[in-house]
Parts: structure tokens; sequence; C-alpha cells
């Protein structure tokens, strides 16, 4: 079972990756997007922390929902409402039980990657953060990292795609050939789920 706690970590784990990955992510969004994902999620993700701290959400729903509000409210474009969504729904689908099963945690994702297309018009091969999400929510029934493992490859198979969606699909054919930010960042936040799961397995066996 997993509680608050290991959803705060999952958010720490996550401003951790977003802060050594930024400028990466930026460049990747250079010359697709407008060279900001990098820096929007991490004032973003950084306002997550800080709210975390600052909130006694204690609850596996109560902190996915405060994450995901402070992420609409502080990250411009179209990364701060989709992954404020995707956190959000998850939160709500999680609702105020103090602990939540694996199972249960898959479940909300999936209802949270739902709303995110749902509020994108997208699908996955439309070159998006749903092309690392869906595989990945898909993989979790077998484990964390088979999750972010099929994110990662999720995000690499964005590459030869022709962007039918978002500020890249405004380049047509030049779209092609470079690699999703929204779906790198997207594997990014697996991973650091998977991470997450791992440090606390790993506590709850020593």
């Amino acid at each position: 079972m997993r509680d608050g706690d290991f959803f705060r970590r999952w958010m720490t784990v996550a401003t951790a990756a977003v802060e050594q990955e930024a400028p990466r992510l930026t460049e990747l969004d250079s010359p697709i997007g407008d060279a900001d994902h990098g820096s929007n999620l991490l004032r973003g993700f950084t306002a997550v922390r800080a709210a975390l701290e600052a909130e006694p959400a204690t609850g596996p729903g109560a902190v996915l929902v405060l994450a995901g509000r402070t992420l609409i409210s502080t990250v411009g474009g179209a990364s701060g409402p989709l992954y404020g969504t995707l956190l959000r729904r998850t939160g709500k689908e999680l609702g105020e039980a103090a602990e939540v099963s694996d199972e249960e945690l898959r479940k909300a994702l999936y209802a949270g990657v739902g709303a995110v297309a749902q509020l994108g018009g997208a699908a996955p091969g439309d070159k998006t953060m749903l092309d690392a999400l869906v595989p990945g929510v898909a993989e979790l029934g077998t484990s964390y990292r088979a999750a972010a493992q099929a994110a990662e490859r999720g995000s690499l198979a964005t590459v030869p795609m022709l962007a039918r969606k978002g500020r890249a699909s405004y380049l047509g054919e030049r779209s092609i050939g470079h690699q999703d930010p929204g779906a790198t960042s997207a594997a990014l936040l697996l991973a650091a789920l998977a991470d997450a799961a791992d440090a606390g397995d790993a506590g709850g066996a020593a």
C-alpha cells in the first residue's frame, strides 16, 4: 500500500529530475516549440515542492490534487494545464483514502491520462506527451520500472512522427526528426514514480 509520504516522495523525485533535465527539455523544445518547456516545468515543480512543504496535505489524493492545482496556477503555456490535469484528476480518483494499492493508483493514473487526452484533443501517434503516458500507464500492471521503460520507449518513438497537436503541429513536416519534449518530460515523471517506488520498497525491506 502507498501512503501520502510515497506521493510526496514521487513529487520530490520528479522535481529533482526536472531540475536536472530542464536544459535538455528546453533544447528539445527549441526547434519545434517555444523553447520554454524546461523552464516552465522547473518553475512549476519547484512551486509544487514549496506547496507541499507549506501545506499539510496528508493523503495520496490530497497530495496529487495540491500538486496539480499548483502546476495549473504557476506554469504558463500548455504544460501547466496538461500536467496539472493529469495529477489533479489522478488525485481526485484516489479520493480521501489514507493508503492506496498499486492497482488503485494504476486505475487513477489511467483516468488522469484520459483527462489529458480530452483536454488536449490528442491521441497516441500525435507526437505529444500521450505517446509516453499511454504505454507507460499500460505497463503499470507489470511494474513501476516496466512503466518507466515503456514511457521512455514511447518518448523516443516520437522522433519520426509528424506532429498533429500542439505548437509543433504548426511546423508540419519540419516537426519530423525531433523528439517531443512533452513525451520526454512525461517519461521523466514515470521514471520518478519508479524511483520513488524503489526507494519505498527498499525502505520497507530494511
